[in-house]
C-alpha cells in the first residue's frame, strides 16, 4: 500500500490532505494552550480562595485556630496551596512537553512538506515540458509531410502539362524532392522525441512521482504518530500529579479526623472560665438592731476577722457577688472613677493580668466610715493595677502576686541569661581574633582588643550579679509557691480579707476585668504571707517538664524581660499553659524559655498533660 502507486494522479489532492493534517496538528496545539491557561487560571483562583480564608495577622480569628476544628480547617487551606501548585506542575510540563515541542514540530514539518512538493511540481514540469517538445515534434512533422504532399502533386500537374517548360517541370521536381527530404528528417525527428517522451514518462510515473509521494506518505504518518504521543503525554502529564493530589486529599481526611470536639469543648472551659466559686448565700441581716446594723459588715461579706480565719482554714470567701451584683451608684462613685478596660493580651506585658483571676466584690461598709476613708486616705505607688499600668514598680516585683512576680522574676533571669550568653560569645569572638593578630602580627595589633576584652569581662560579671540577685529572688517565690490551686485560693482569699485596705492605697483604680468596680489590697497586704508556712515546701529548684509543644504561627521578638524571641514556623516545647494573662511559658532548649503571646503560636498539648 503505497501512495505513489495507488494515488500517481492524485497530486492535488494530496497536497490538500497533507495541509489539512498540519492544520489539524496546530488545532491540537491550540488546544493544549487554553487547556494550560485553564490550569493556570485554576490554580490562581484556589490560591486566592486558600489565601482569603487564612486567619489574618493580630486578629482575633488567631485565637479561634487553637480548636481542633479550626486547625483542621487552616490545614485544609494549606493543602488546598498544594493542591493548587499541582495544577500549575500540570500547566507547565503540558506547556514544556507537548506546546514548545510540536509548535517546533510544526514548523519542520511545514519545511518538509514545502520541499517534497516542491519536488513534485518541479517533476511534472519536466514531463509537460517534454509532452510539449513532443507535440511540437509532431504537428512539424505532419507539416512537412502535408507541404511533401502538395509539392508533389505540383510536380505531376507540372509534367503533365505539354504547354509548360521542362526548366519549370525540373523545378517543380526538385521542390517535391526537398519536401519529402524535409517530411522524412520530421519523421526521424518525431519518432526520436516520441521515444524520449516515452522513456521521460515512464520514469515520471513509476520512479519520480513514486518516490516524491513515498516521502510524503512517511511523512504524514510520522505526523500522526507525533499527533498520538502528545495525546498520551496529555494523559500522563495529569497521571504523573493524580498521587500528590491524592496525598492532598488524604492530608485533609486526616485533618478532618483529628477533630476532637471534647478537646474543643475543654478549650471553651479554659478560654472563659473565670475561676470563681458561685455566690453563696446571703446572710439575713437584723435591721431591728440598729446598733448592730451601724457596726458590722453587709452581708455581702464577711468581717476581717471571719476573713482572715477562711484564709487560714479553706481560703475561700462567701462574698462573691460582684460579678453579677452592681453597685449602689453613689458607692461606685466614692471608690473608683469609670475607667476603659485594659487592653487585650496580644498587646499586654506578661505582669498584665486583663484575663487573670478576677478579683472579688469589696466588703461594703457603712457610707460614712466609706466617705471618711476615701477623703483622708493617700495615693500610694505600689498599687497592683497602677503598676500593671505602666506605673514604676520595686526591683524585685514583690508588688506583684506570687505567680505573676515568679513569671516576670523568670523572665528578667532568662534575658539576663541571654545577655551574658550574647556578651559570652563576643569575648570568645574577640578571643580567637586576638590569637589570630598574635599569630599573624601583620593582620592586626594583638593589644588593640584588651580594652575591649577587659570591658567585655566586666559586662559579664555585672550581669551574672544581677542574675544571681534575681536567681535568688526567684527561688525564694518558687519555694513558697506549694501548688498552684492553693496559690489561686490563698491569692483569693488574700484580696478577700485585704480589702479594706486596699481602698486607700488603689482607690483610684479599682476596675475589675468586665468592667464593674473592687478594690485591691496593695503590696505591702498582698506579699504578707509569711516564710514559714511554706519553709517545709521549699525545694531545689528543677526545671519545669514539657507538656506538649507549640508551633510559632508568627515571628515574636522577645524584647520585654521574660520573653523569648520565636521565628515563624519554628517548633518549641511547652512547659506552662497561659493562666487567662494571654501568654504561654516556652523552652527552646535546657537554657532558652521565656513567655511568648499566647495568639503568635499554635499548642498542641500532650494527652497526659492534659488529663492531669
Amino acid at each position: 500500500m503505497s501512495w505513489g502507486t495507488e494515488l500517481w494522479d492524485q497530486f492535488d489532492n494530496l497536497e490538500k490532505h497533507t495541509q489539512w493534517g498540519i492544520d489539524v496538528l496546530e488545532k491540537f496545539i491550540k488546544f493544549v494552550k487554553e487547556r494550560t491557561e485553564i490550569e493556570l487560571s485554576y490554580a490562581k483562583q484556589l490560591r486566592n480562595l486558600s489565601k482569603k480564608y487564612q486567619p489574618k495577622k493580630n486578629s482575633k480569628e488567631e485565637e479561634e485556630y487553637r480548636y481542633t476544628s479550626t486547625r483542621a480547617f487552616l490545614a485544609t487551606l494549606n493543602e488546598m496551596n498544594d493542591y493548587a501548585g499541582q495544577h500549575e506542575v500540570i500547566s507547565e510540563n503540558m506547556t514544556s512537553l507537548i506546546t514548545g515541542e510540536l509548535t517546533r514540530y510544526v514548523q519542520e514539518l511545514k519545511q518538509e512538506r514545502k520541499s517534497h512538493f516542491h519536488d513534485g511540481r518541479k517533476a511534472q514540469q519536466h514531463i509537460e515540458t517534454c509532452w510539449k517538445q513532443l507535440e511540437a515534434s509532431k504537428r512539424r512533422f505532419e507539416r512537412d509531410c502535408k507541404e511533401a504532399d502538395r509539392a508533389q502533386q505540383y510536380f505531376e500537374k507540372m509534367d503533365a502539362d505539354i504547354n509548360v517548360t521542362k526548366a519549370d517541370v525540373e523545378k517543380a521536381r526538385q521542390q517535391a524532392q526537398l519536401r519529402h527530404q524535409m517530411a522524412e528528417d520530421s519523421k526521424a525527428e518525431y519518432s526520436s522525441t516520441l521515444q524520449k517522451f516515452n522513456s521521460e514518462q515512464h520514469d515520471h510515473y513509476y520512479t519520480h512521482i513514486p518516490n516524491i509521494f513515498q516521502k510524503i506518505q512517511e511523512m504524514e504518518e510520522r505526523r500522526i504518530v507525533r499527533i498520538g504521543e502528545s495525546m498520551k503525554t496529555f494523559a500522563e502529564v495529569d497521571r504523573q500529579v493524580i498521587p500528590i493530589i491524592g496525598k492532598c486529599l488524604d492530608e485533609i481526611t486526616k485533618a478532618a479526623e483529628s477533630i476532637d470536639h471534647k478537646n474543643d469543648s475543654q478549650l471553651v472551659i479554659e478560654a472563659f472560665k473565670s475561676g470563681f466559686e458561685p455566690p453563696g448565700d446571703i446572710d439575713f441581716e437584723d435591721f431591728t438592731q440598729p446598733m448592730k446594723r451601724t457596726v458590722s459588715e453587709s452581708s455581702l461579706s464577711n468581717s476581717r476577722g471571719d476573713g482572715k480565719s477562711e484564709l487560714k482554714f479553706g481560703g475561700k470567701s462567701k462574698g462573691k457577688l460582684w460579678p453579677f451584683i452592681k453597685k449602689n451608684k453613689l458607692m461606685s462613685l466614692l471608690t473608683s472613677p469609670h475607667q476603659p478596660p485594659p487592653p487585650p493580651p496580644a498587646s499586654a506585658s506578661p505582669s498584665a493580668v486583663p484575663n487573670g483571676p478576677q478579683s472579688p466584690k469589696q466588703q461594703k461598709e457603712p457610707l460614712s466610715h466609706r466617705f471618711n476613708e476615701f477623703m483622708t486616705s493617700k495615693p500610694k505607688i505600689h498599687c497592683f493595677r497602677s503598676l500593671k499600668r505602666g506605673g514604676a514598680g520595686p526591683e524585685d516585683f514583690s508588688h506583684l502576686p506570687p505567680e505573676q512576680r515568679r513569671k516576670k522574676l523568670q523572665q528578667k533571669v532568662d534575658e539576663l541569661n541571654k545577655d551574658i550568653q550574647k556578651e559570652m560569645d563576643q569575648r570568645d569572638a574577640l578571643t580567637k581574633m586576638k590569637d589570630v593578630y598574635i599569630k599573624n602580627p601583620q593582620m592586626g595589633d594583638a593589644a588593640s582588643v584588651d580594652h575591649r576584652l577587659a570591658e567585655l569581662g566586666q559586662n559579664i560579671e555585672k550581669l551574672r550579679l544581677e542574675a544571681q540577685k534575681f536567681e535568688g529572688w526567684l527561688a525564694e517565690v518558687e519555694g513558697r509557691l506549694p501548688m498552684r490551686n492553693e496559690q489561686a485560693r490563698r491569692q483569693s482569699g488574700l484580696y478577700e480579707a485585704q480589702n479594706t485596705s486596699a481602698v486607700n492605697s488603689c482607690a483610684q483604680d479599682r476596675e475589675s476585668p468586665d468592667g464593674s468596680y473592687t478594690e485591691e489590697q496593695s503590696q505591702e497586704t498582698e506579699m504578707k504571707v509569711p516564710a514559714t508556712d511554706f519553709d517545709d515546701e521549699f525545694d531545689d529548684e528543677e526545671p519545669l517538664p514539657t507538656i506538649g509543644t507549640c508551633k510559632a504561627l508568627y515571628t515574636f521578638e522577645g524584647q520585654n524581660e521574660g520573653t523569648i524571641s520565636v521565628a515563624e514556623g519554628e517548633m518549641l516545647y511547652v512547659i506552662e499553659e497561659d493562666k487567662g494573662d494571654g501568654w504561654t511559658r516556652i523552652r527552646r532548649n535546657e537554657d532558652e524559655e521565656g513567655y511568648v503571646p499566647t495568639s503568635y503560636v499554635e499548642v498542641y498539648l500532650d494527652k497526659n498533660a492534659k488529663d492531669s
